[in-house]
């Protein structure tokens, strides 16, 4: 399990965001400030930092600043001060990513978890039954043989499998593959690529085993 360090002066962001990212598998750490948030830093280790800029006491850029200089923690700025010069001077500092309020969640887990797998916190290689799909390699394959996946198979897929205990509503789905697409994905796309998603990993894709539908609801995955 990864361990974030939330550092966010607004106690309403606080809950909510420590409720969704517990909620999807992380263990979160909060501090209210800059002294709170080094003090965090000099006791524990973290995996991935997540760093608003405006802090009741100082500011993230010193905190930033801390981490880059005693730690090779990873540090995604989380804020609404989304101007030119924060953006660059936050990426200037080391950050490997910045994301602006106000945010969607699931693109803020899927970036999460790209800055996690770059600094190899997460697992490289997931599974779904006998579906192995190796994140280094962006590969796909199933009982050994290599399956050809497009762009937004392979993000539906990467959804399921990082979120294997979770039903994901069409809407959550919805949100995960908008990027991908490049262009307009409504209700009716997601069905399609859902079934060819099937078509290419089901042993019977007219009797699903790693995808499986929740009626009312959306999908889930499977054993």
């Amino acid at each position: 399990m990864s361990h974030i360090l939330l550092v966010e002066d607004d106690g309403s962001i606080i809950k909510s965001l420590s409720e969704f990212l517990s909620a999807e598998g992380f263990s979160i750490t909060c501090a209210r400030g800059q002294s709170e948030a080094l003090s965090c830093l000099e006791k524990q280790s973290f995996d991935l930092v997540l760093l608003d800029i405006s802090l009741s006491d100082g500011n993230g850029f010193a905190v930033c600043s801390y981490i880059k200089q005693t730690s090779a923690t990873p540090v995604i700025f989380l804020t609404a001060s989304g101007d030119e010069y924060s953006v660059v001077t936050g990426l200037e500092m080391g950050a490997e990513d910045y994301i602006s309020k106000p945010f969607r969640p699931r693109e803020l887990i899927s970036r999460i978890r790209n800055v996690l797998r770059r600094f190899g916190a997460v697992q490289s290689v997931l599974e779904l039954g006998d579906v192995r799909l190796d994140t280094v390699r962006a590969a796909c394959t199933k009982n050994g043989r290599e399956l050809f996946l497009s762009a937004l198979e392979y993000r539906l897929l990467l959804v399921f499998l990082n979120n294997k205990d979770a039903t994901l509503t069409r809407s959550q789905l919805l949100e995960d593959i908008w990027d991908v697409a490049g262009d307009f994905v409504n209700d009716n796309t997601l069905t399609v690529y859902i079934k060819r998603l099937r078509d290419k990993i089901e042993d019977d894709p007219s009797n699903p085993k790693l995808i499986l539908t929740v009626r009312g609801i959306g999908y889930k995955a499977g054993e």
